[in-house]
């Protein structure tokens, strides 16, 4: 073939600035932040993906059974877990603790970022400082998307979450491989900050079906009925919810209450929900109610509790215990 000419050299040249960049896909480093329940199965399943891990967590045993189970390295520094990584995930309680791995004070990762680098956060966040954070890191030619998930730590383990995205489809696109080894089901949800405002407004649905739920098994057992039957028949009928179905018997007639979500975070993500709502002018007096609810729950039975234990709350009140004969 002829040389190009002086025309189609410029063309070719405009085509080239702009194709999208690389996809991330194995063996890239993978700069992972938060190794608590959830994000260690999900860095985990990451590795068996054949990333290379990069991990930071401020729980020193936290972060020595991540490099264990994943190989990874442990730079030590956000800093130098942006700078040796195509893309980070954190995977921490919520916005504000993202806020200060990203921007400081002291050590942070956006002094790490090279431009073309991507933040995915995955954690529960307003999606208003999303939007805030997304801004700031495109001043620095860095992606970010949210990408918050659903399934607790049974499905992180055998990475079969549900993961809701928000951000622009060319950061998507080139993170789909990645979300793909942790989940199942990957979600486009829209621009930033959608993704956190589905987990929050998801969590709040969830929330109102399980103390629905225990409103109406611990009356049902106070008239007479087994709860345990009770339970049953919800399931084949149509009371049925995701509780019913996936946390009572596992985790509430069985008293384990160990379901590996908290019920503060539960509280938070009320919070969150009701914030979209407001922000968009929605009706919101259920979701007013149930987070007043929710709280007065946190405030009864103390910090650190699973948020299935909210069912001791209603017992409390009731002075019946469920599943307890007499």
């Amino acid at each position: 073939m002829g040389a190009l000419s002086a025309s189609n050299k410029v063309a070719a040249r405009r085509r080239v600035s702009r194709v999208s960049p690389a996809s991330i896909v194995p063996p890239a480093r993978i700069g992972f932040v938060g190794l608590g329940r959830m994000g260690h199965p999900m860095a985990r399943n990451l590795a068996r993906a054949g990333y290379r891990i990069v991990a930071h967590d401020a729980d020193r045993d936290a972060l020595g059974r991540a490099c264990d189970a994943t190989g990874a390295e442990a730079p030590g520094e956000l800093k130098a877990a942006a700078e040796r990584c195509k893309a980070v995930i954190t995977m921490l309680p919520n916005g504000e603790a993202v806020r200060s791995v990203l921007m400081g004070p002291g050590d942070c990762l956006l002094a790490g970022f090279s431009r073309g680098s991507v933040l995915v956060d995955m954690s529960s966040s307003s999606p208003v400082g999303t939007r805030e954070l997304g801004a700031r890191l495109a001043e620095r030619g860095v992606a970010m998307l949210d990408a918050p998930v659903s399934g607790g730590v049974r499905k992180a383990a055998d990475a079969t979450l549900s993961i809701m995205v928000g951000g622009d489809a060319q950061t998507v696109a080139r993170c789909r491989a990645l979300l793909g080894a942790m989940g199942k089901q990957i979600f486009i949800a829209g621009p930033l900050g959608s993704g956190h405002a589905m987990k929050a407004l998801n969590n709040y649905v969830s929330a109102a079906g399980l103390v629905a739920a225990v409103e109406g098994v611990l009356a049902a057992q106070r008239f007479g009925l087994d709860p345990r039957n009770v339970v049953a028949i919800l399931n084949a009928s149509t009371g049925m919810n995701n509780s019913t179905l996936n946390k009572f018997h596992q985790f509430i007639l069985s008293r384990a209450f160990d379901s590996g979500f908290s019920l503060d975070l539960m509280v938070k993500d009320l919070r969150t929900a009701l914030e979209v709502a407001r922000s968009t002018g929605s009706p919101a007096p259920l979701a007013e109610a149930c987070l007043k609810a929710w709280t007065e729950a946190q405030a009864s039975l103390g910090p650190g509790k699973d948020h299935t234990a909210v069912a001791r709350h209603w017992e409390m009140l009731a002075g019946t215990e469920l599943g307890r004969k007499g």
